[in-house]
């Protein structure tokens, strides 16, 4: 058998086991591993499917089987030259189609996506299709898949708060690295910064579990909680109002802290700024930091580090570096 014959089986195969009721999240991670080895599986799973889709649809699994079986002894096996090159176009259109039009395979495979993207010290609130508010974050960006029968967001860097409208029958689903956040309440922050994973959950009940995990490893938490996530383990600090209200501070352009130490405090203001706060030894770093500050305004919270704690500020160019000498 050819290659090109093989991969037009595999094809095939993928589509009639997709169409079967043992298919599970473990078979689509395959589906979707099977699609990502090359542009020759996904053009052919795209000619299978459409191939399908044009013929008088059956609904029994039986007979579908019965159809791709046809379907392979077909002449001859759709490889003519003229043939391939339309693969070819096929390809590049999936290609070529970028953001607006991205290949998510699974049941929804040809879901348009829109990106956002915010500046750092920016931030963005749009509307979605659905109802839904979104509201970016400093330096973030993300992918929304949203239509009247499908609801999927992936957050690809930064920090976004969600405001879902409610449907009974479709759950909104948020991406963040290794971690999958489906709704099962209204609103809620996730922030997705290197390999960790942060949600707080305003109002409601979220869904947590790590790409392709089991319900029975899923943690569900709801108002006042906040769930970290790095790699394949989570924490879950329950039942503080408080903090996710401090979490959630940038919303209204504030940062705020009760004893954070200043290490802490640093990282979050150079999330907002062009300009770059610098600690220079330990201990200063450890000094523990309280209050609300003007995210934008990383000058004005170093002048108010000399004033109150006698710190020794210098700043070259962009960089601020902050110590106790």
């Amino acid at each position: 058998m050819m290659r090109h014959e093989k991969i037009e089986d595999e094809a095939l195969d993928w589509l009639a086991r997709r169409e079967g009721e043992a298919w599970t999240d473990s078979s689509e991670a395959e589906l979707e591993a099977w699609l990502g080895e090359s542009m020759a599986h996904k053009a052919a799973f795209w000619r299978a499917k459409h191939g399908w889709q044009k013929a008088d649809r059956v609904r029994s699994l039986g007979s579908f089987n019965d159809e791709v079986a046809s379907l392979r002894r077909a002449t001859p096996r759709w490889w003519k030259p003229a043939a391939i090159a339309a693969s070819i176009l096929i390809a590049l259109a999936i290609i070529g189609l970028g953001t607006a039009q991205k290949f998510v395979p699974g049941r929804n495979s040809e879901i348009s996506q829109t990106q956002f993207a915010t500046a750092v010290g920016a931030q963005k609130s749009i509307d979605l299709s659905d109802g839904t508010r979104v509201e970016l974050n400093t330096n973030t960006k993300l992918r929304t898949a949203v239509t009247d029968a499908h609801r999927e967001v992936w957050i690809e860097s930064g920090e976004a708060f969600f405001e879902v409208a409610h449907r009974p029958d479709e759950p909104f689903i948020v991406h963040a690295g290794r971690q999958t956040i489906t709704v099962l309440g209204t609103k809620f922050a996730v922030r997705f910064d290197e390999d960790r994973v942060i949600v707080n959950v305003l109002e409601g009940r979220v869904k947590v579990q790590e790409n392709g995990g089991s319900d029975t490893h899923a943690a569900i938490i709801s108002t006042g909680d906040t769930s970290i996530s790095r790699r394949n383990s989570t924490l879950i600090a329950g039942k503080s109002e408080i903090r996710v209200a401090n979490a959630l501070a940038w919303r209204s352009g504030m940062l705020r802290f009760e004893h954070a130490p200043l290490s802490d405090v640093v990282s979050e203001f150079n999330r907002y700024n062009r300009v770059q706060l610098v600690v220079t030894d330990e201990a200063t770093s450890r000094l523990p930091i309280g209050g609300s500050f003007q995210a934008s305004s990383a000058n004005s919270f170093v002048r108010l580090l000399e004033d109150a704690y006698g710190l020794k500020i210098e700043q070259d160019e962009n960089v601020v570096k902050i110590s106790s000498d």
